[in-house]
């Protein structure tokens, strides 16, 4: 990020490494730096999706999460969206709590996002387009009527997403197996739709396996990653080689 000038990106899309839950060849990152970085590179209108979780150590979960989430607004983010990626299925079944299950998604925007593309496939409870009476709560806490609105067949939907574990379109790349956290294409794709248009540069400061730049390929973005690990890297090439030959031939 120290070579990228000033207001340089329009999204990134990042799962960083948390807690010490892998050891990701003996790598670490100074968040804090990373933080700063993003922020001075972020477009105005700009945003970061940030995908994290928390370890828990002793008993008790960490909270680096929102510690994170607190930094990043220090900087200067707003914090946009508290989203939720809802997985299917856990990996360390819990004795003495309920099954951990989910990962949070901060939308971090940099002044108000320039850009949502919401998507529209959660299916209305009606089953057809209608017109609704809408309601609003005062201050005082009466309801005033506030007019009506057409309601589509399918609505926006809600800010927890549940996506599988692993592949996300079920063709599962055999290559993600070699990296020890990836995270859904899916999940990174949907994401990508929602805060960028066409040509937008997307960014991932933690490239991994390259999923963040998979997605902005299938999705028409322009991309750029970043990763410290040789081992990762080659597996980000065997990935995206198929679909970098096909833009190109």
């Amino acid at each position: 990020m120290a070579k990228m000038p000033d207001c340089f990106v329009n999204l990134t899309v990042t799962s960083p490494p948390y807690d010490n839950l892998r050891d990701y060849k003996g790598y670490s990152f100074p968040f804090e730096e990373i933080a700063k970085e993003l922020y001075r590179t972020t477009k105005n209108g700009g945003v970061v999706v940030w995908v994290v979780g928390d370890a828990t150590v002793d008993g008790s979960e960490t909270g680096s999460s929102f510690k994170q989430a607190l930094y990043f607004m220090q900087c200067g983010f707003l914090l946009h969206d508290t989203m939720i990626y809802l997985k299917q299925g856990f990996a360390n079944p819990s004795s003495n709590r309920y099954h951990q299950v989910f990962e949070y998604m901060f939308v971090f925007s940099k002044g108000k996002p320039s850009t949502f593309n919401g998507i529209k496939d959660k299916l209305n409870n009606w089953g057809n387009t209608k017109t609704g009476d809408t309601t609003q709560r005062q201050k005082d806490g009466s309801l005033k009527e506030t007019g009506k609105r057409d309601i589509d067949i399918y609505g926006m939907r809600y800010n927890v997403w549940e996506v599988k574990n692993e592949g996300g379109w079920n063709n599962v790349d055999e290559n993600t197996k070699l990296h020890p956290a990836t995270f859904p294409q899916l999940l990174a794709f949907d994401h990508i739709k929602s805060w960028s248009n066409e040509n937008d540069l997307v960014y991932d400061c933690f490239m991994g396996s390259g999923t963040t730049a998979k997605a902005a390929i299938a999705a028409n973005r322009k991309y750029i990653g970043s990763e410290i690990s040789k081992e990762y890297y080659d597996i980000i090439q065997k990935r995206l080689q198929p679909m970098l030959h096909n833009l190109f031939t």
